[in-house]
């Protein structure tokens, strides 16, 4: 049976640029909500979206002139609501009838950039921590200042988000509600390339340099270490004190084409049908790709032990997407066992049944959906 589409209105945070929390550009932060109702009317879910990040000015101005750095971009005016988004029993079982917002994705560091002088030369802001507490102040207003259940998730960049600014989420919500976080795709490992550089360590240590990061970053983690290798993870988990559930495919399909095997690293594009497809890959690509899922699991598995975070690793070769219903919750979607990453987030929110799963055979596994 065909599911109805559900669009939802964007909402301009015009009011948000008094506090200097605005986009790359200067253009003032957006949102997405559609209400809850019935027994969802004092709980929330709060996605983020992802994108990447910006780490020089020359990246970070062209990005201001996309949907990833202006909401002067942002159109069509409406988005499609999915997966863990829906306002269907059958799409989303357990959060359906909850206030549901979609957070846009305008700054370039995850929520975490705060400083006061604007580059004079390309007028770029870099104020993704102001735009975090901005929308939630103003979705305290519409409600949740009275939320009894609440959840911050998103996305990749979104993910990483979630974990870094999950306990800031925490802070803005009732003492009893019952708050806790999702991150989706956002367990990035500090990984080499397949030529021994450490590019992504680099990437985050020019991000947080460039957007001021550091002092927006669990203190707790940039007290021991850099504050870059704070972007981590691995290295800022185990500070996180609000419960937190990590999804996640140990073999990331953009992280394996992005930290391990980066565009400018393959000249001949030998790796671009295998990025598209596992099928696709030589017998060399996919024991270069094992070695990276092992990796994967040595940082994953180096946590602190905790019986309170719930986990869901796959081996598909994907980037997660708990925005979409394929992902989330049909017959088509990723299992372990025997749940869906629904049924395996909804158990663990509402304490039904503790999930610590994570699965190992060579990607793909039997239930595994591509989002290439």
């Amino acid at each position: 049976m065909a599911q109805k589409e559900l669009m939802v209105n964007i909402t301009i945070l015009h009011s948000a640029t008094a506090e200097g929390a605005v986009c790359l550009d200067g253009s003032p932060p957006a949102y997405h909500l559609d209400r809850g109702y019935g027994t969802g009317l004092r709980s929330w879910i709060i996605t983020i979206d992802g994108g990447g990040w910006c780490s020089s000015i020359s990246d970070c101005h062209n990005r201001s002139n996309s949907v990833l750095g202006s909401s002067t971009k942002m159109l069509p005016p409406q988005v499609r609501f999915s997966g863990i988004l829906h306002n269907d029993l059958r799409i989303n079982p357990d959060f359906y009838n909850w206030n549901r917002v979609r957070v846009r994705y305008c700054d370039g560091s995850s929520f975490t950039g705060d400083v006061d002088d604007v580059d004079p030369d390309t007028k770029l802001y870099y104020r993704g921590a102001r735009i975090f507490r901005a929308i939630m102040n103003d979705l305290s207003r519409k409600g949740m200042q009275t939320a009894e259940n609440a959840i911050l998730s998103g996305t990749s960049a979104g993910g990483l988000a979630t974990i870094l600014n999950c306990d800031k989420f925490k802070s803005l919500l009732p003492d009893d509600a019952r708050v806790k976080c999702v991150a989706d795709a956002g367990f990035f490992i500090n990984a080499k390339t397949i030529s021994g550089t450490s590019d992504i360590q680099d990437e985050y240590k020019r991000v947080v340099t460039l957007h001021g990061s550091a002092k927006n970053l669990p203190p707790s983690c940039t007290s021991i270490m850099e504050p870059s290798l704070c972007f981590f993870p691995r290295n800022v988990v185990p500070y996180v004190q609000t419960l937190l559930f990590i999804i996640n495919s140990q073999y990331d399909l953009w992280q394996v084409s992005n930290i391990l095997v980066p565009e400018y690293l393959d000249p001949q594009r030998v790796w671009k049908n295998c990025k598209v497809h596992i099928s696709n890959c030589t017998l060399s690509q996919r024991i270069i790709i094992q070695d990276f899922g092992v990796e994967f699991l040595k940082a994953f598995l180096g946590l602190t032990p905790s019986f309170t975070r719930g986990y869901f690793i796959t081996s598909c070769y994907s980037h997660g997407q708990i925005q979409s219903a394929r992902y989330w919750f049909s017959a088509n979607s990723p299992r372990l066992l025997n749940k869906t990453i629904a049924e395996a987030v909804a158990d663990w929110y509402f304490d039904r049944a503790e999930f610590h799963q994570y699965i190992d055979p060579y990607p793909c596994g039997r239930d595994c959906w591509s989002t290439s």
